[in-house]
C-alpha cells in the first residue's frame, strides 16, 4: 500500500422535516424533539474520546430553528401535550391517542428490553384496530397510562445520557409507578438536553475537530426550482406541471437565507453545502459559489452520467480504478466554480441499512477491510483521493443495537489507531490538494436517489402539487405588482407579505412531494398533504385573496399505484408450499419494504413487514412473510384485493375455520356473487395457497381473464374480529403488467 493513509469523509446529514404548522407554534410530529434526545448531541461528542478522526456535520436550518423553538417553549408537539397531561385528566381520546402513539418506537431495541413498557405493549396488543384500542382503554389504569406517558419518552434518550444522568438510570431501574413530578423532571431533562445540541456543534468546529455545512434553507429540490422542466432530460418520458415552475431567484433565496441563519447560529458562514437530498444540475453552479460555497457533495451515480461511465466493481466490491473515481471535480460555470464531491453509494448504505443487523465487530472489520483494499487497489496514487460516506445521520440508529454507539465506537477507534486511513473534513481534503482536480463540462441534473428527481416531479400528484404552488406563488407576485406603493406605506401590509413569502418557501420544501406520488406512503399521507396546502392556504389569507377551492381537497389519491422497493426482473415458479424452499425461489421477485417504502415514521409495530411479488408467464404470485401459527392464534384474515379496470375486482379471503381446523380461501371474480371456498389442501388448479412460516398464493392470469400486457393491481388487508389491522400498501395499490413470452428478453435489453 502507499505510504500515504487513505483519506476517509464522513458526512452526516441531519435533517426532519419542517413538521410546524401554519403558524409555526405546534408540530405535527415529535420526532425534532425526539432525535435531538437520541441522535443529535452524542453524534458529535462521540467523537471526544477518538482526537484522530474528524467529522463532518451537515445540518438544516429548519431543523435547527425546530430545535431552538422547543429550547426555547415557542414550539410543542401533540405528543408533548399528550404527556404533559396529568393522567387523571385524559380524556378516552386522550387515552385512544397515547395508545396508538406511544409505541411508536423500534420494538426489539426501545420497547422489548424494558419489562414495563413491553408488559404495557402486550396489554395493548401488538396488533389493535382503532376500535380495539377503544375498547382496550378501558382496562389501563389511570398508573397505566401515567407510565406509559413516562417510558415512551424515557426510551428516546440516548443511552450515554443514562451514565451522564443517573435520574434516567433511576427510572429505568424502578420501571413502573411513576409520578407526575418524575414525568415534569424528564420532560425539563429533554430540555436542557436539547439546549446542548447547537453549541456542542458549534464548539467542537470552533476547537477544529468537525467542519459544518449547510443545506438550502427549506430542503428544497434546487434543480425544480430553478426549472421544473429540466426534469426532462433524466425522466424523457413523464408526465410535467401543467404550470412551468422556474423561478431562479427563489434558489438564491434559499441558498443566502440558509448561509445567514447558519452564521445565526455558529457565528461563521460555511464554506460547503450538501444541496437537499443531494439534486444538482450545471444551472446552480453559479448561485453557490456567489454565495461563497466552496464545495457541495452529490452521489457517484451523478458522476457516472455526468462523465458517461459507470463505476464497475470487482469481486471485493472495489471499484475498478479507484484513483480516477475517489478524488473531488471541478465545475466551472460563468466566471466562477465549485469542488464537489461523490459518495461511495455502497458504503454509505452499508452503514444506513445493513450493518445494523451484523455483530459491530464484524461490521466495523468489514468497513474498514473495504477501505483498506480500495487503497490497495489505488497503489501509489494515494495522495490526492479520499472517500466520502454520506448519509442520513440519525435515522439509521435506532435499528442498531445502543442506538448504534457500540458499531461507531468499533469503527472510530479502528480509525483513530490506524496508520492506513484518516478521517478528515472537506477542507481538509481540499485544502491538501497538491494537482488540479479533474473538470466536468456539464453536470448531470439529477438527485441522489437513482439519478433523477422522480420522487418529486412527474407523478399526477407531485404534479398538482407544483401546480397549486406556481399558482400561489404567481397570486403573491401579482398582488405585489399591483399594490407595490401601498406595501411600501402600509408596515402592516408589508410584514403580511413577508409572511406569505415564508409560506411559499416552506411549501418549496422537498418533503411534501416525497410522500406524494407513487414512491411513497404512509398512514401520515393526510397530515402532510394538509399541511403543505394549509401554507398555500395561508398565502392567500394574507393578501385577502379567495382561496381556490381546489385547496380544500385532499392532492392524495386513494388510488395511486406504488413502487416497489425491487422490480421483477425475470419470471418465478415458486413451490406453493408455504416455506421457502430455496433462496432462489423469490430471488426475481418484487419486493415491497412495508418499512421503508410505505410505513409511516418511525412506526415498528408492522404486522406484515415485507411482502413480493412476481409471475411464470401463466400465473400471478405473491408471498406475504406472517406465520401460520401467528395467524391462526390471533385470529387474523387476510384480503387480497385484485383489481382490473376500474370496477371489476377480485377478492380473496384467507382466514381460519375451527369447524375443519384447516386454513381456507375464499374468493368472488368480478361480478360473480357467490363466493366460493377451497380449502388449503388443494394446491394445484388456477388458485392455490399454502401457509406455514410464510403465506404463498399462485393465480392463474386465465382465472383473472387477464392477457399479457394488462395491468393488474392489488392491495392486501389483514383484519381482526372485522376491523382493519394493516393495508398494504397504506393507501393505493401495487402494479404489475402482465407479462408475455419475450418479457424476460426485454428485461435483459433493458
Amino acid at each position: 500500500m502507499g505510504s500515504e493513509p487513505l483519506q476517509v469523509i464522513f458526512l452526516w446529514h441531519m435533517h426532519q422535516p419542517d413538521y410546524r404548522d401554519a403558524k409555526a407554534q405546534h408540530a405535527m410530529m415529535p420526532w425534532v424533539r425526539l432525535h435531538g434526545i437520541k441522535d443529535y448531541l452524542d453524534m458529535v461528542t462521540i467523537l471526544d474520546d477518538f482526537p484522530k478522526v474528524r467529522q463532518n456535520f451537515n445540518l438544516v436550518p429548519s431543523l435547527l430553528d425546530q430545535l431552538q423553538g422547543y429550547v426555547d417553549g415557542s414550539l410543542s408537539d401533540q405528543a408533548l401535550e399528550l404527556t404533559l397531561k396529568k393522567a387523571d385528566l385524559l380524556t378516552v381520546e386522550d387515552r385512544v391517542s397515547l395508545l396508538g402513539s406511544f409505541f411508536h418506537a423500534h420494538w426489539d431495541n426501545m420497547v422489548k428490553p424494558y419489562p414495563r413498557y413491553w408488559e404495557l405493549l402486550k396489554m395493548r396488543g401488538f396488533h389493535p384496530s382503532a376500535q380495539a384500542m377503544l375498547e382496550v382503554q378501558r382496562y389501563f389504569s389511570q398508573q397505566d397510562f401515567l407510565d406509559l406517558q413516562v417510558w415512551y419518552n424515557l426510551v428516546w434518550f440516548d443511552p450515554v445520557f443514562r451514565t451522564q444522568y443517573p435520574f434516567l438510570l433511576g427510572l429505568i431501574r424502578r420501571g413502573r409507578n411513576f409520578t407526575e413530578d418524575d414525568k415534569q423532571a424528564l420532560i425539563l431533562l429533554q430540555q436542557q438536553i436539547l439546549s446542548k445540541i447547537i453549541p456542542a456543534y458549534r464548539s467542537r468546529h470552533e476547537a477544529g475537530r468537525i467542519e459544518l455545512s449547510t443545506t438550502p434553507y427549506y430542503h428544497p429540490i434546487l434543480p425544480l426550482l430553478y426549472d421544473s422542466n429540466l426534469a426532462s432530460i433524466s425522466q424523457p418520458h413523464d408526465p410535467l406541471p401543467s404550470l412551468r415552475f422556474s423561478h431562479p431567484e427563489d434558489v438564491a433565496t434559499q441558498i443566502n437565507r440558509a448561509m445567514e441563519r447558519h452564521e445565526q447560529y455558529f457565528g461563521h458562514r460555511p464554506v460547503g453545502m450538501w444541496p437537499s437530498e443531494g439534486s444538482v444540475c450545471q444551472e446552480i453552479i453559479p448561485y453557490f459559489y456567489h454565495a461563497g460555497i466552496q464545495w457541495i457533495a452529490t452521489d457517484e451515480g451523478i458522476l457516472a452520467n455526468s462523465i458517461g461511465r459507470e463505476p464497475q466493481r470487482n469481486q471485493f466490491d472495489v471499484v475498478n480504478d479507484p484513483a480516477s473515481w475517489y478524488r473531488s471535480h471541478r465545475i466551472e460555470e460563468g466566471n466562477g466554480g465549485v469542488d464537489v464531491i461523490f459518495r461511495d453509494h455502497l458504503l454509505s448504505d452499508l452503514i444506513g441499512f445493513v450493518y445494523s443487523r451484523w455483530n459491530e465487530n464484524q461490521a466495523a472489520d468489514d468497513f474498514i477491510q473495504r477501505l483498506l483494499e480500495i487503497k490497495k487497489a489505488m497503489g501509489n496514487q494515494v495522495g490526492e483521493r479520499a472517500v466520502a460516506i454520506i448519509l442520513d445521520g440519525e435515522n439509521a440508529w435506532e435499528h442498531y443495537p445502543g442506538d448504534g454507539a457500540p458499531f461507531l465506537r468499533e469503527l472510530y477507534g479502528r480509525l483513530n489507531d490506524s496508520s492506513e486511513l484518516e478521517a478528515v473534513t472537506i477542507a481538509d481534503y481540499l485544502s491538501r490538494r497538491r494537482e488540479p482536480a479533474p473538470q466536468i463540462k456539464r453536470i448531470y441534473p439529477g438527485s441522489w436517489i437513482n439519478r433523477n428527481f422522480r420522487i418529486w416531479i412527474g407523478h399526477q400528484e407531485d404534479n398538482l402539487a407544483w401546480d397549486y404552488l406556481g399558482q400561489a406563488r404567481r397570486t403573491l407576485v401579482l398582488f405585489e405588482q399591483q399594490h407595490k406603493e401601498k406595501i411600501k406605506a402600509d408596515t402592516s401590509l408589508k410584514e403580511k407579505i413577508n409572511n406569505a413569502w415564508e409560506h411559499i418557501y416552506i411549501a418549496e420544501g422537498s418533503d411534501w412531494c416525497w410522500w406524494y406520488g407513487d414512491d411513497h406512503s404512509s398512514e401520515n399521507d393526510a397530515d402532510f398533504d394538509e399541511l403543505f396546502r394549509q401554507h398555500l392556504i395561508s398565502v392567500y389569507l394574507f393578501l385577502d385573496e379567495a382561496v381556490p377551492e381546489n385547496l380544500s381537497r385532499p392532492i392524495i389519491q386513494i388510488d395511486k399505484k406504488l413502487h416497489p422497493k425491487t422490480e421483477i426482473i425475470s419470471f418465478i415458479n415458486p413451490k406453493i408450499d408455504g416455506d421457502i424452499s430455496s433462496y432462489y425461489e423469490w430471488r426475481a421477485a418484487a419486493l415491497y419494504d412495508v418499512a421503508q417504502l410505505g410505513g409511516a415514521m418511525h412506526r415498528s409495530e408492522y404486522l406484515v413487514k415485507e411482502i413480493f411479488y412476481g409471475f411464470s408467464l401463466e400465473k400471478f404470485f405473491l408471498r406475504i412473510d406472517i406465520e401460520r401459527k401467528f395467524l391462526i392464534d390471533n385470529d387474523y384474515l387476510i384480503d387480497i384485493s385484485i383489481v382490473k379496470g376500474p370496477q371489476k375486482k377480485v377478492v380473496c379471503q384467507i382466514c381460519y375455520m375451527p369447524e375443519t381446523q384447516r386454513l381456507t380461501i375464499t374468493y368472488n371474480r368480478f361480478a360473480d356473487t357467490e363466493r366460493l371456498r377451497l380449502d388449503e389442501s388443494c394446491l394445484d388448479g388456477e388458485i392455490c395457497f399454502a401457509v406455514d412460516t410464510i403465506l404463498e398464493l399462485g393465480i392463474s392470469f386465465a382465472f383473472l381473464e387477464l392477457v399479457a400486457g394488462n395491468d393488474l393491481n392489488f392491495a392486501v388487508t389483514i383484519k381482526q374480529h372485522g376491523e382493519e389491522v394493516q393495508t398494504i400498501p397504506s393507501g393505493g395499490y401495487l402494479h404489475l403488467t402482465v407479462p408475455g413470452p419475450d418479457f424476460e428478453e426485454h428485461m435483459w435489453y433493458v
